[in-house]
Formats: structure tokens, sequence, C-alpha cells
């Protein structure tokens, strides 16, 4: 982070001009420090699944609300959005019984145990609705795989509200509410979800994963697929264009947004908006402010229908021609 410090107060924007918003993944109320260290934006994605782990019992709504509102109060007015409880696969809790599964990447995990428990949910957006009160508030839910798990989420995001005014309690000032896009099935149903969410966020780990039918956590399997196929940043760019058509706000806060020379091509492909790790903001801003969006769309042309299994060294090598600081 140190190195990069001079350009914490630059403008996030390429040599051409395009602004490009950055922001962060957290999970731990320290992590909200970065903030001001960074210059980042806003936090794209908060992991509420990591206080809940690090607990040896469930937490009541006060106790989430209480941490939530530490979490806005530290934002300090920035944006900050929630995901909700994404846990299953390999993030267990020591007070929710898991059964083994086979495939656990693909099983019980996220809002699918949600949906399964409906008041575990329902507390969780009840505390987020309290710790907001008066200021805006956005909640993600993860590994949405069709439009009515996502309608099914909503509603009781809906109750919730109900509730909290019929009481006469304050609600947040604006509630937005989207999913984050992880399984590939639920890009072939944009015609009946965009018009329903306020923004998407690409999680682009577990969407890779699935792509390829890849286990990200083998051994065997490291290095044999690369998120710079053209198969991967086709599909991406049609996810952008999805959403540009219908004015979703869109983000990606997987692994590839904090990768300079992924990151240069998902700008290249359409992407605005980037969340990462802290460490990531630095490099990533450099890398911005040094490219030509216009030089990058044209030489992408030229390889999105190329037979590659990646690309990468083909956007090095552009980079490096360019004076793109990767």
């Amino acid at each position: 982070l140190q190195s990069y410090r001079v350009l914490r107060d630059m403008a996030s924007e390429t040599r051409d001009g395009v602004p490009v918003s950055l922001l962060l993944n957290a999970g731990l109320l320290a992590d909200m420090n970065h903030l001001d260290e960074t210059g980042a934006e806003g936090v794209g994605l908060y992991r509420t699944e990591i206080p809940f782990m690090m607990r040896a019992t469930y937490p009541d709504v006060a106790a989430q609300t209480e941490f939530y509102a530490r979490v806005l109060d530290a934002a300090n007015g920035r944006p900050v959005t929630f995901r909700t409880l994404d846990i299953g696969g390999d993030k267990a809790l020591p007070y929710l019984h898991n059964v083994a599964e086979e495939n656990p990447a693909m099983g019980w995990r996220a809002t699918r145990i949600a949906l399964d428990r409906p008041a575990m949910l329902r507390h969780q957006l009840r505390a987020l609705i309290m710790a907001s009160a008066g200021r805006d508030l956005a909640v993600m839910f993860p590994m949405i795989a069709q439009v009515s798990e996502f309608e099914a989420a909503k509603r009781l995001l809906d109750i919730e509200l109900a509730r909290a005014s019929q009481r006469g309690e304050p609600v947040p000032e604006t509630i937005r509410s989207g999913v984050m896009l992880e399984v590939p099935a639920l890009a072939m149903q944009f015609e009946n979800l965009l018009p329903m969410v306020d923004f998407l966020s690409v999680g682009s780990n577990d969407l890779v994963q699935f792509l390829f039918a890849s286990d990200r956590g083998n051994p065997r399997l490291e290095g044999r697929y690369d998120a710079l196929s053209p198969a991967v940043l086709n599909f991406l760019k049609g996810i952008v264009e999805e959403c540009d058509t219908r004015a979703v706000d869109l983000t990606v806060c997987g692994e590839m947004a904090g990768d300079p020379v992924a990151a240069m091509a998902l700008i290249g492909i359409g992407y605005r908006r980037l969340s990462m790790s802290p460490a990531n903001i630095g490099p990533v801003k450099a890398m911005i402010r040094s490219m030509a969006v216009n030089g990058m769309v044209e030489y992408l042309e030229g390889l999105l229908h190329a037979p590659h299994p990646s690309i990468r060294r083909h956007l090095r090598g552009f980079a490096r021609d360019h004076g793109v600081e990767v």
C-alpha cells in the first residue's frame, strides 16, 4: 500500500478520460480503515459471514445491528454493499449443522441455506435495516441460480421493511437490492431478472469455476484454465451489454478485478466498477491511469474470437508496448 500512497487522491481515470470506480472487498471492521488509506470510493462487497464464523454462537439481531452500524459509521457516508450470509461449502458455522457433501461448492450454501432457514435471513435483514436507519442500504444476495430465488429473498426483505414501518421504527433513506452473479444459468434469465434488480455484481471466482467445471481448490487443476480466456471474456462482455441496455449498475468483485492485467481486459470489454482487496487498489489504479480504453477495445476485438485458451500473454505484450503499468 505504501508505494502507491501517492495515487490515493488522484482520479481513477484512464488516459483518454474514462472514469473507473475502485471499491473495496471487506469482511472485518478493521478492513474499513483501508478506505482512507487507498482512496477507494466505497465497499463493493462486505462479506457478512466472517463475523458469524468467528463466534461460537449465533449473533442475535441486536449484536448484528450494532456491528453493521459500526461498519456504516466507519464508511463515513461512502457506499457499502452488504452481501447476505455466504455460508456453506468451505465456510462452515460451528453452530450450524453441516452435512458432508460431495460437491460443497455447488451444494447447500449461501441463499440456498437462507431460503431454507428464512428466520436466519430475516434476522440479518432486520439488523441491516435497523443499522441503516436514515442512511442508504444496499443488500446483495449470493449464489442465486434462478429468478424465483431472488424473488423469495427480496420478499423477505420487503416483509422486514413492512415490519419496521408498522412498528414506527426508522428505515433506511434508500434501499437497493441486487444479486451476485456466480451461477452461469442466471445470465440466461436476464430478461426477467434485470428489471427486478438495482445492481448486479459478478463473483468471478465462482463464475469461472462453474464455467469450466473446474474446482478452483484442486491443485491438480491449478493453471489448467485461465479467466482471461476468450470464452470467459465473451461471457462477461455479454453481461455488460445486457446491463447497459437496462441501465443496471454492474460491478466485478472477484479476483479478476484486483489483477491489473485482468482488470485492463475488463475495462476493455466495458466494466467501469471494480471491487477488490485493499492491497490491489494501488496497482489497479496505476494501470488505469496509464491505459487508454480505445486502444484496448480495438486490440481485444481481434482476440475475443481467437482459439487461444488464454490471451494473458497477449495482454501483457499490449501493456508493455503501450506503457501500461501491469
